[in-house]
């Protein structure tokens, strides 16, 4: 496995993929909404490297080697030596199609020695819980990493990159096939729970209405006041873990609406009747030690190993992190030493197990690793 990577701008990009001295079979790009120039981008890799294969996403915040930024392409050029991929993509129209969704994918995806699937989708025209749960149940042993694209903190446009198809509304899974791959991943989070866990009374699909039969925005301000009111990005900063079931591992959903007249709640994902919730909290610090848990995790069988280093974080994490983002970058990077290319995007949702042998989840305000290896 060799793997190359590169930042672009837009009034450079063209005189710097010239300088890619790797014959990729596989580039992954993550691309700013604010990057002008995509579709050439795109046309000119193709034409420069007709063999290889495309994939990625728009953002809200670019990783490239231990930097984060915005209005540029992390681009990562690698060159598989044994293992073999495939690209596969399923169109999507309504979030309510999810889960079929998924199963259509996992189907296309399903052949012998299928190692791992990378995942990427338009963020804001699917649930992402259906969506992964629609794969569960044709792979429920196989790993899958991924996210849900970004469109900074707009929430209006997102886009997923399948070869020439720059599009939304799309979901693409890349399989990764044969024994000489080897694959660590990780999702955590930094963030921690206070207060008692409430009973969801009445909610319709991502939109909260009643806690313990009290109305969700009343109980959400009775922790944190009039702050939710005053500030437009204060509930980024409180989430709310999830537990389906009472033996479920909590996932985090955020908080992307408030609605004073219906009292209620609007999240990344659906929030089912009858599921339990805790409001969570977190710091600077807290988050960092999450991306170190995260990376210690998925390189426990690795190791030394590893070759590529994909990052998923969230852009609510980015958004409380601030100018200190590229710290939880730096602790990744101790981890995991200094030969594992990284590369990474901020998104609406991390898709990854908790750890190794976990089933694969849904998330929020994680940082979600997944290490590559050929051996």
């Amino acid at each position: 496995m060799i793997v190359e990577q590169l930042s672009l701008k837009n009034e450079t990009w063209y005189n710097s993929i010239t300088t890619i001295k790797v014959v990729p079979n596989l580039i992954l790009l993550f691309v700013s909404p604010k990057f002008k120039d995509k579709a050439n981008l795109v046309n000119q890799l193709l034409e420069t490297y007709p063999n290889a294969q495309l994939l990625g996403c728009s953002t809200a915040g670019e990783i490239s080697g231990n930097s984060v930024a915005d209005e540029s392409v992390s681009l990562t050029a690698i060159t598989f030596e044994k293992a073999q991929h495939r690209l596969e993509k399923v169109d999507i129209d309504d979030s309510n199609k999810s889960f079929t969704t998924g199963v259509s994918l996992a189907q296309k995806l399903n052949t012998d020695n299928l190692k791992h699937i990378l995942l990427f989708s338009d963020g804001l025209n699917v649930n992402g819980s259906e969506l992964v749960s629609g794969i569960r149940s044709v792979l429920p042993e196989i790993g899958v990493t991924g996210c849900l694209a970004a469109d900074g903190l707009d929430f209006n446009e997102t886009f997923v990159i399948a070869n020439r198809l720059i599009s939304d509304k799309i979901v693409v899974g890349l399989g990764l096939y044969g024994n000489d791959l080897k694959v660590g991943y990780s999702s955590k989070s930094g963030w921690e729970g206070f207060g008692i866990e409430r009973l969801v009374t009445k909610s319709d699909h991502n939109i909260l209405y009643e806690l313990d039969g009290l109305p969700a925005l009343q109980v959400y301000k009775s922790f944190l006041g009039d702050i939710v009111s005053q500030e437009s990005s204060a509930t980024l900063r409180f989430p709310l873990s999830i537990r389906v079931d009472e033996t479920d591992e909590p996932v985090i959903r955020t908080v992307v609406n408030i609605d004073e007249a219906q009292q209620s709640l609007t999240f990344t994902d659906r929030i089912p009747k009858d599921a339990l919730v805790r409001l969570m909290n977190s710091n600077v610090d807290k988050l960092i030690e999450g991306a170190k848990c995260s990376a210690t995790e998925a390189s426990k069988e690795i190791q030394e190993k590893g070759e590529l280093a994909i990052l998923i974080s969230c852009a609510g994490r980015r958004k409380m992190l601030k100018q200190l983002a590229e710290e939880e970058v730096d602790v990744v990077r101790e981890i995991i030493g200094e030969k594992p290319k990284i590369t990474g995007v901020y998104s609406y949702g991390e898709i990854g197990p908790f750890r190794e042998f976990a089933p694969c989840k849904f998330h929020n305000q994680t940082i979600t690793i997944t290490l590559f290896s050929e051996c």
